[in-house]
């Protein structure tokens, strides 16, 4: 089984599709990564499974790449009740989760305001530019940058799954353009095909982070890094002002009162 542990996850699952169905089942959303150059007991890893849980996923990857082995199947305490286990964060990092919530209620809105659009006469092209306005100043500038300028630079760049989050900003920058470019030129089609393809992917970018990548990060850190990052957390949003969140804020209140009425008329 050492010899599979070193090798990387998209290899195996080329070879053996059933271990891609065992990983999503214990939450490893590794088939539809598009690098997948992750070693699999990187996998593994990452994801922090219990020692039950991880001993019963290994013992199902290898019986599934080697189904004429004998195995010793893990004994599984059914007498014990698991309960999930609740993610403690830095306080650094614990800002950046409580960041995602502002943008999660924007990505919440969308679908509304993809109908919205696509009901109107007329593209309402200031809707659309200061959704973009938030997106690019509070989501990207304010929240993103401090990922990538502070936090990824303690760890590993060329780690699989800092590369997939670099990727991840790269594409939603790609898809708000596009969603620019469809209200400039009053295209409803290309703002909600854009807009909802951005939807779906920070919302499962945020999943990945708060879930795997942060918790990842945060157990690499030492005691002095976190209160580095913490500092340099803080100078960032110092040099951004308080008014930068607040004013955002407002506007992600002013977006759901909005269509909350539009909804009950």
């Amino acid at each position: 089984m050492e010899n599979v542990l070193n090798k990387e996850i998209k290899k195996i699952i080329d070879t053996c599709p059933e271990v891609g169905k065992i990983l999503e089942e214990f939450g490893i959303g590794c088939v539809p990564c598009s690098i997948g150059s992750c070693l699999l007991r990187d996998v593994v890893g990452i994801h922090n499974l219990n020692p039950q849980k991880e001993s019963t996923l290994m013992y199902r990857i290898e019986k599934a790449i080697y189904p004429d082995r004998r195995i010793s199947e893990p004994k599984v305490g059914l007498s014990k009740k698991s309960t999930p286990k609740k993610i403690s964060y830095s306080p650094p990092v614990k800002k950046l989760v409580d960041e995602h919530v502002l943008i999660k209620r924007l990505l919440a809105m969308i679908p509304t305001i993809v109908d919205y659009v696509m009901t109107s006469i007329k593209v309402d092209k200031d809707l659309i530019l200061r959704c973009v306005d938030f997106i690019r100043t509070y989501a990207d500038k304010y929240h993103h940058m401090k990922e990538e300028d502070i936090l990824f630079k303690y760890v590993d760049n060329n780690a699989e799954i800092i590369q997939v989050m670099y990727k991840d900003h790269d594409t939603g920058r790609g898809y708000v353009r596009q969603v620019v470019e469809g209200a400039e030129r009053g295209n409803k089609n290309q703002i909600k095909e854009n807009f909802l393809a951005y939807r779906e992917l920070l919302t499962q970018h945020i999943k990945k982070e708060d879930e795997i990548l942060y918790p990842w990060i945060d157990r690499q850190l030492t005691t002095t890094q976190v209160g580095e990052i913490f500092r340099k957390c803080n100078e960032s949003d110092a040099s951004a002002g308080n008014a930068l969140p607040r004013k955002y804020e407002k506007f992600i209140v002013e977006i759901e009162e909005l269509f909350l009425q539009e909804v009950t008329k």
